[in-house]
């Protein structure tokens, strides 16, 4: 029977291999290495012609049935589970580009996806070129013969901005360009990255698939549609694998050797979290629209910045990529830092913590933290202003998070 919905592919995902004991979740193989029966089996596996685990840093049980689950909600050729989000975008870099190559990006990215780019990823001779995504002529001027990726953030953080992806990966196509979507904001059951052209996806799974913040892992999500032989650093792996070629190379070399591998246990964990994702993010979207709308009644903030808004100019674009669920988080300015800082301090129910899609709702004012390291100029020009909050919305009863969010503003002096 073929399977539809999105909840019951991830309950009803089988295993690899059946279990000894029948068990309804898949153990955790909290092991390193693997025995086999003879030397010759354990050469096929060391080269490939077997399938079977080696040593948990290159592939485990558990990981590999948290990978089969998002292959089989995503639909995609080749999934990668790693230790982090920021673990899933070096490795596809580094996977991709080689000394002399660019990207083209926007200035606005989550605070470490930037520094990799223009810092650590520069050490390696890659260039990273800053555009305005949403100028496609700007965009179209960037991109030349050595550019390999164009690469976005499918919901800005925190900047809550949002970009035509369709005709972003019409471009890029058109110049052979590979689309690479951080798609953490938008996750699985909201979002459909190949309708929009997108080859490769990474996502933060420490977010809301991790099932509550229980533990950091990233994803990488090969759909196998681009033609590796036009990426000079996949062209002999695209004649050897063919659409495989990213994910051969990604599994082959950069991933075992980089060594950012998930855990089983927190493989494990992700795995529940998945089982449950649709119900905590449509809760969490659903209290992001109805608590931006009742920000938006309050005098003493500025603006309110939250995509499903129908004021805000991302309503409609959100509503076409994403539907009725443009993300869980919301930003809203004060009149001064002093007066985001006091409001800050008084909440009694929501945390101040960095992290997004808890099932908590979190709060934290990004210019002094996530952003604290860049020049006060260097902020002002990625839109993350020393008046910004951000709210990570979780699944709280909606009444509790207005009171609270009500009576912080109340007793800000």
């Amino acid at each position: 029977m073929e399977l539809k919905g999105f909840s019951t592919k991830v309950i009803h995902t089988g295993y690899a291999r059946k279990d000894a004991h029948n068990a309804l979740h898949l153990p955790i193989y909290s092991n390193a290495a693997f025995d086999f029966e003879t030397a010759e089996e354990m050469a096929d596996a060391f080269q490939g012609r077997r399938p079977d685990h080696t040593y948990s840093r290159v592939s485990n049980p558990t990981v590999e049935n948290f990978e089969k689950r998002v292959r089989s909600i995503t639909g995609a050729l080749g999934v990668t589970a790693l230790g982090s989000g920021m673990a899933a975008i070096s490795n596809t870099f580094f996977t991709l580009t080689q000394a002399g190559d660019n990207i083209v990006t926007s200035k606005h990215l989550f605070g470490n996806s930037l520094s990799f780019l223009t810092s650590t990823l520069k050490a390696f001779g890659v260039e990273t070129k800053l555009v305005d995504l949403t100028n496609f002529e700007e965009v179209k001027a960037a991109i030349d013969e050595n550019t390999v990726a164009l690469f976005f953030e499918t919901i800005t953080n925190p900047q809550l901005e949002i970009v035509d992806i369709a005709v972003l990966s019409k471009i890029a196509h058109e110049h052979g360009v590979a689309v690479i979507a951080d798609s953490t904001l938008t996750p699985p059951n909201t979002f459909n990255a190949p309708a929009f052209g997108v080859d490769i996806e990474v996502i933060s799974s420490t977010k809301i698939i991790s099932g509550g913040a229980t533990s950091t892992g990233g994803l990488i999500i090969d759909y196998g549609r681009f033609d590796w032989s036009r990426n000079a650093k996949l062209n002999d792996f695209a004649r050897r694998f063919g659409p495989f070629a990213f994910n051969a190379k990604l599994r082959k070399e950069i991933q075992r050797n980089l060594g950012a591998c998930l855990s089983p246990f927190h493989a494990y964990l992700q795995s529940l979290g998945l089982e449950t994702l649709d119900l905590r993010f449509n809760k969490a979207a659903n209290n992001s629209l109805l608590l931006a709308e009742y920000l938006q009644t309050e005098s003493k903030i500025k603006q309110v910045n939250y995509p499903g808004l129908k004021n805000s100019p991302f309503y409609d674009l959100g509503r076409k990529q994403f539907g009725e669920n443009p993300g869980a988080i919301i930003t809203f300015d004060f009149r001064s830092r002093a007066e985001s800082f006091r409001f800050l301090n008084n909440l009694q129910i929501i945390n101040r913590a960095t992290n997004i899609y808890d099932n908590r709702s979190l709060a934290i004012h990004p210019a002094s933290t996530i952003f604290g390291d860049f020049t006060p100029e260097t902020r002002e020009s990625i839109n993350v202003s020393d008046t910004l909050i951000r709210l990570s919305v979780g699944i709280e009863d909606i009444d509790d998070l207005i009171n609270d969010i009500h009576q912080a503003i109340e007793r800000i002096e």
